[in-house]
């Protein structure tokens, strides 16, 4: 279920937190990773934050959204996150919105939209399937600009 619009203070808020997981994003690209980042939030504390680190970790699940999960879930010491907001700046894969659901992830607010692999609303909508036993809402396109001219440097600069 996409999130409805909300007030001006939301918005405000969904923008300061965004460019918080914008500047988790650089510590990705400084490391070679994908410039991705990620933080949980729960009445207007930080539970957790990450950012890429699949390829100096050697881990393929070291997403910036499993590696915030796990942050906030070692804070709270409860792997469920009830009434926490994640915050991303690119539309998550399969594995990550699997991972939001098991955490109880109350919403999700993205940047960009990731065409080739995102399944919140460009390959499908995995959110929104009937079968899952918890529900989160969703809205992308917060600071969406920003976090796919960041993307699209990274892989610029890479090609060279």
């Amino acid at each position: 279920m996409s999130v409805t619009k909300q007030s001006d203070q939301d918005d405000r808020n969904h923008t300061m937190w965004m460019q918080r997981a914008l500047e988790l994003a650089d510590k990705a690209a400084e490391q070679g990773e994908v410039p991705v980042g990620a933080i949980v939030v729960r009445d207007g504390e930080v539970l957790g934050q990450g950012w890429n680190q699949m390829i100096g970790s050697n881990d393929p699940t070291a997403h910036a959204e499993i590696v915030a999960m796990r942050s906030a879930a070692a804070k709270t010491e409860n792997y469920r996150l009830p009434g926490a907001t994640l915050y991303v700046t690119l539309e998550p894969c399969t594995m990550c919105a699997g991972a939001m659901i098991h955490a109880r992830i109350k919403r999700l607010v993205f940047a960009a939209s990731e065409p080739k692999a995102g399944v919140i609303c460009s390959r499908c909508s995995l959110l929104d399937e009937p079968w899952y036993n918890h529900k989160l809402a969703w809205q992308g396109g917060v600071l969406g600009e920003e976090s796919s001219e960041k993307l699209q440097a990274f892989f610029k600069a890479r090609r060279k």
